[in-house]
């Protein structure tokens, strides 16, 4: 178990430390990660309105900060270039991320050929039934778009990176409010840039070990 939470220390280290220059990014996920902890509480009870607020609030406002915001030129901080920091992403780097993006946007237009899904979902009577469909159909691409990584990365890494990855992503919302809560104050002071990134978040967390050194592809 210390080489799993060790795991994921180094991958949310990265992740911090590669995409998470902006102080509008960093805001932009802590927005993403109060809407995602309200879809949690209500996930068990209405699952396609989990899936709403998750889909069109959480993942909208955390991708428009790293598509829009984020610097991609050369990375002076970490040493690195945007195309590195693409190759060695162990989750939805950019280009998986338009790929994602792109199927949820279009997903809707199923429920328009078939309004039953291929005989999976009861056919939506007016305007909220389909609203609500939508939302059970988004349920489901999140899913499966967390499964598919995580069978992906068991085929090309191993199982333990492959649960590493699931438990950091399901538990980023907690761990991004933690880091990024100040990150609203800072920008209304006019900090675009956080100027101690990869330094100042990693010692307030006495469990982050910074390294320096490159993670294997």
């Amino acid at each position: 178990m210390n080489g799993f939470f060790e795991q994921l220390r180094e991958q949310r280290w990265d992740d911090h430390r590669y995409y998470h220059h902006s102080r509008i990014n960093q805001s932009l996920h802590l927005l993403s990660a109060i809407s995602f902890l309200c879809a949690y509480m209500v996930a068990f009870k209405d699952p396609a309105t989990a899936a709403l607020i998750a889909w069109l609030i959480s993942m909208n406002s955390r991708q428009a900060g790293h598509f829009f915001f984020e610097p991609r030129g050369y990375d002076h901080v970490n040493e690195a270039t945007h195309e590195h920091k693409e190759k060695i992403k162990v989750g939805y780097n950019l280009n998986r991320k338009i790929v994602l993006m792109a199927f949820w946007a279009a997903s809707p237009l199923l429920l328009v050929l078939d309004p039953s899904l291929f005989g999976l979902m009861t056919p939506h009577e007016g305007f909220g039934g389909f609203v609500h469909n939508v939302g059970m159909l988004w349920f489901f691409v999140g899913i499966g778009g967390l499964l598919f990584r995580v069978a992906q990365l068991i085929i090309i890494r191993d199982v333990r990176t492959a649960l590493v990855w699931a438990t950091k992503i399901i538990t980023d919302p907690f761990h991004d409010i933690k880091l990024y809560h100040r990150a609203p104050g800072y920008l209304l002071q006019g900090q675009l840039i956080d100027p101690a990134h990869g330094r100042g978040h990693a010692e307030e967390d006495e469990h982050w070990v910074p390294e320096a050194e490159e993670r294997k592809a």
